[in-house]
């Protein structure tokens, strides 16, 4: 894909069939980004990394609108997808508590449920249920509200974030790539 977007693909001066790239500048970084109105989700450590998020006075981790870790935002009546993108661990998206605006903070040990709860529609006692790898879970964002929620199973490794739901609604800064 990068040869033919660089409008170029010459055999290699080696003459080995292979495909010489263009230099790029060393700041240039491709990454994916995932679909409109989805969040993926996967342990801070495994790809996604943790932002110690100003705004919120909290560090959030392990779900994304689009490459690393960050606060959620989307307007009321969203319908987004939940996609698990850890290649090898089930994860949950749990609601933990309604706030009414920063500082969110987290409870140490909250009582999160591993079965489904909330018949799709995110709010209070809302619990997506088990997630597979690859796999993915549709849920209707239906008040204007901001929560805090987090994954049953890592919770205490810090998978948990923030989601604010109010008219155009986006995203907070990202995380950086973990080391």
């Amino acid at each position: 894909m990068l040869a033919a977007c660089a409008g170029h693909s010459s055999p290699s001066a080696a003459g080995d069939g292979s495909v010489l790239l263009p230099s790029f500048d060393k700041n240039l970084m491709i990454t994916a980004t995932l679909p409109q109105n989805t969040i993926g989700e996967e342990l801070p450590t495994e790809g996604l990394g943790t932002i110690d998020d100003s705004f919120w006075s909290a560090t959030l981790g392990g779900f994304t609108q689009s490459s690393f870790s960050q606060a959620l935002g989307f307007s009321p009546g969203t319908k987004i997808t939940l996609m698990n993108i850890s290649k090898n661990i089930t994860h949950t998206l749990d609601y933990v508590k309604k706030i009414k605006g920063p500082p969110a903070k987290f409870p140490a040990n909250p009582n999160l449920p591993i079965s489904a709860h909330g018949n799709g529609v995110f709010g209070k006692g809302f619990a997506s249920g088990p997630i597979s790898p690859g796999k993915s879970v549709t849920i209707k964002l239906s008040k204007a509200r901001t929560y805090l929620f987090g994954c049953a199973f890592h919770y205490g490794e810090g998978m948990h974030d923030v989601i604010v739901i109010k008219p155009n609604a986006t995203p907070g800064p990202e995380a950086t790539p973990p080391a």
